[in-house]
């Protein structure tokens, strides 16, 4: 698995902008509760903020009903062109920590994973699937590649 989607899907505890059926609501399967647009909060290793996104990172994950979902991670910095186009190492630079992917979605409740089948991404590894431990904390979705002590929140 490449480390820029070790890291996203490291864990994403995000919180939920209130598009779609991402409340933490009781009573609520975990099949209707992960629907929705989730905010990225950030990225912690060992517990401690994972570093090279810079200060402030945006991101969001968004899963709909009909199982299909699309997540991005944008690092907080600003990048200057030297001219109207980029040139081949600016634009290298641009995409470097840079997660994005989109395809469906399958969820597991009694393994309590979600399995992100890759369609398209900014990623050039060969892994069409990235499957990840999730849970729900309070208003908040942590998931968090199997096998790692990473944690997006």
């Amino acid at each position: 698995m490449d480390r820029a989607a070790a890291i996203l899907c490291a864990a994403i505890a995000a919180a939920p902008l209130g598009i779609g059926s991402a409340s933490a609501q009781t009573g609520q399967g975990d099949a209707k509760r992960i629907v929705g647009a989730w905010r990225y909060v950030g990225t912690t290793i060992d517990g401690k903020p994972r570093p090279g996104r810079g200060a402030n990172p945006k991101g969001i994950i968004f899963y709909t009903e009909s199982g299909h979902m699309a997540a991005q991670i944008a690092p907080d910095r600003r990048l200057k062109m030297a001219g109207s186009e980029p040139t081949p190492e600016e634009a290298k630079a641009a995409l470097a920590d840079y997660i994005a992917y989109f395809g469906t979605y399958t969820l597991d409740e009694r393994t309590r994973t979600v399995t992100h089948h890759r369609e398209g991404s900014v990623q050039p590894d060969g892994m069409p699937d990235l499957v990840r431990n999730y849970e729900f904390v309070g208003d908040r979705l942590i998931l968090r590649p199997i096998n790692t002590r990473q944690e997006v929140v």
